[in-house]
Order: structure tokens, then sequence, then C-alpha cells
């Protein structure tokens, strides 16, 4: 199937960045070169966020992305979207999302992939 009109910014095509995501049921294996995508919410109070992305910090894992889009629960509720470095079968980043687990109100992994070459 070929889409028509797909771009971020349809003034400047030379700055247009598209994404695509491919949707899977098999977990892929640890590569070495892994990213890990997740989805989390926290508690609309002071420091949370911080609290809630502290074991990364702690572990050494570094975030490539972070997002926040609003809920439809609530106002000022949020979910965060998060992709950082490293498979979540690696030992340190499996101890700070389970840290993480005990910290959130809601944390879903939505996978690990290879990083594109």
């Amino acid at each position: 199937m070929v889409e028509a009109r797909v771009e971020d910014e349809a003034s400047n095509t030379t700055r247009n960045t598209t994404r695509f995501l491919v949707l899977g049921q098999n977990d892929s294996p640890p590569s070495g070169r892994d990213k890990t995508s997740l989805v989390m919410s926290t508690k609309n109070e002071p420091g949370a966020v911080v609290r809630l992305l502290q074991p990364l910090a702690d572990a050494g894992i570094s975030m490539s992305k972070l997002e926040s889009r609003p809920t439809r629960s609530g106002n000022w509720e949020y979910l965060f979207f998060v992709v950082c470095q490293g498979h979540r079968q690696d030992a340190n980043l499996a101890a700070a999302l389970a840290e993480i687990e005990t910290r959130a109100a809601s944390l879903k992994i939505l996978g690990s992939y290879p990083v594109a070459s």
C-alpha cells in the first residue's frame, strides 16, 4: 500500500521524518545493541516523574525519548512514553524496570528490539 502526504510538515519537505512502527507477536532476543519502549504513569504530585525515572539513571541507562500524552481518565493525568537503551532481559535494565514497577501507577513494556542500522 502506498500513501501520499504522510509528512510531518507539508511546508518543509527537507526536514520531514516519517516514522513507522512494526508490530509482532514474538519477542526479539537480545542483540547487544537494543532499545526498549515503555509506557507508564504516575501520580500527579511534585517529584513523581523524577522518582519514576530515577531507577534508569541509577542503572546508567540512557533514554533516547521521553514524551508525555494526556490520559482520558482525568485532568492533569499523563502517560509517559519512554525509549531507553538496552534489552529488557539485560540485568541492569531488568532491575531498573522492576523498581519502576513498584513506583509507577502503571507500567507496560511495549517491547525490546535491535537498534536500526
